[in-house]
């Protein structure tokens, strides 16, 4: 499918410069553009790439100002990021869905399927499923018993629901993904091994969830392991069970929060963050990568770095001292020495 930069400035609410007609019918990043493709600058480090960019059209930001000539077809849009996002959205709405149930998917006579639904082969749905319509499951997925999957869901293959979960609009869980697997839960005995506690609570996640490949929310030992609305999580995180996670945070990969942790709205976790369990984090948080959080955070919206998480400032500052600690150990042994010279001098006139 074919558009003009012309209909792409329509939609976007852009403004253009060059040529309204030229074509595109594909995407490009801005340092491999080619002709026929869209590209797009929003980020100032890839500035010098546009000038020889073969793009036939670039989004740019309105306050973007040239250099020199640029040869593509540019249209200057408010946010060149979010502009890309609505395309691409745009031009995935607009690929032809698969329905239907394959003869090879196993769905118990007492499930619910809703209209429009895609289930490939070697899906398996158990007893009292209720899914919704517009929802595709893909090769290999594991419904359990009791599960509930809203509109607009999407499972891509080998995603696994245990039972009694509950799964909101317009989710999307990626490949080998695990929603309700038992919560780390044993309780040490007087002859030093452990008895599993049994894990009888749930995971709900709430509408517009995105959820990466190989990542696990463990059900509540009782009650539910809450996800809320909007929150999206990168591949291999591990949620424990009964944390909850608040509305439109974002959790990078390979990111931990331990047991009943509850995260504030908005909160931000960068890559390999640790968070402790029974903690309260403040909406608005940012946790840069690899910070661990041993402590509760009570004000909102503050940025942290390192272990233990320190205000990033602070830890900026430390991390000066610390690369500076050798240089700093020469000077006091230096100073130790001239002092014990000092004293021994002092002693034989004494």
């Amino acid at each position: 499918m074919e558009f003009t930069a012309q209909q792409i400035a329509d939609f976007l609410h852009g403004d253009i410069e060059g040529d309204p007609s030229v074509k595109v019918s594909n995407f490009s990043k801005i340092e491999e553009g080619k002709p026929g493709t869209l590209s797009f600058l929003s980020n100032p480090k890839y500035i010098h790439y546009i000038y020889d960019c073969k793009a036939s059209i670039i989004l740019v930001n309105k306050d973007f100002n040239a250099d020199k000539e640029i040869k593509s077809t540019l249209i200057r849009v408010e946010d060149a990021y979010q502009s890309l996002a609505l395309l691409l959205t745009l031009v995935d709405q607009t690929k032809q869905k698969k329905t239907g149930i394959s003869p090879l998917a196993y769905v118990s006579e007492t499930a619910k399927i809703g209209e429009n639904a895609y289930i490939a082969p070697f899906v398996y749905i158990g007893e009292h499923v209720t899914i919704n319509k517009n929802v595709a499951l893909h090769a290999n997925c594991c419904i359990e018993d009791e599960v509930v999957l809203g509109e607009n869901v999407t499972l891509f293959s080998g995603v696994k629901i245990y039972n009694n979960c509950v799964i909101g609009n317009n989710c999307t869980l990626h490949s080998g993904s695990v929603i309700g697997s038992d919560g780390f839960g044993f309780a040490p005995t007087e002859d030093g091994s452990y008895k599993k506690i049994p894990q009888m609570g749930n995971v709900v996640l709430e509408d517009n969830v995105e959820i990466g490949a190989n990542s696990v929310v463990d059900r509540a030992t009782m009650g539910s392991t809450i996800i809320r609305k909007g929150v999206k999580i990168d591949n291999l995180v591990q949620i424990a069970h009964n944390v909850e996670i608040g509305t439109n945070t974002v959790i990078a990969a390979q990111t931990g929060i331990s047991g009943s942790t509850k995260l504030g709205k908005q909160c931000i976790l960068g890559g390999q963050v640790g968070i402790a369990g029974h903690l309260q984090i403040a909406d608005g948080s940012i946790f840069g990568a690899q910070t661990g959080v041993p402590n509760s955070i009570k004000s909102a919206n503050q940025a942290f770095q390192g272990y233990p998480a320190l205000p990033v400032m602070n830890f900026r500052r430390s991390s000066v001292v610390y690369k500076n600690l050798p240089d700093l150990q020469n000077t006091i042994y230096a100073m130790q020495k001239k002092i014990q010279e000092l004293e021994n001098k002092i002693s034989s006139i004494s």
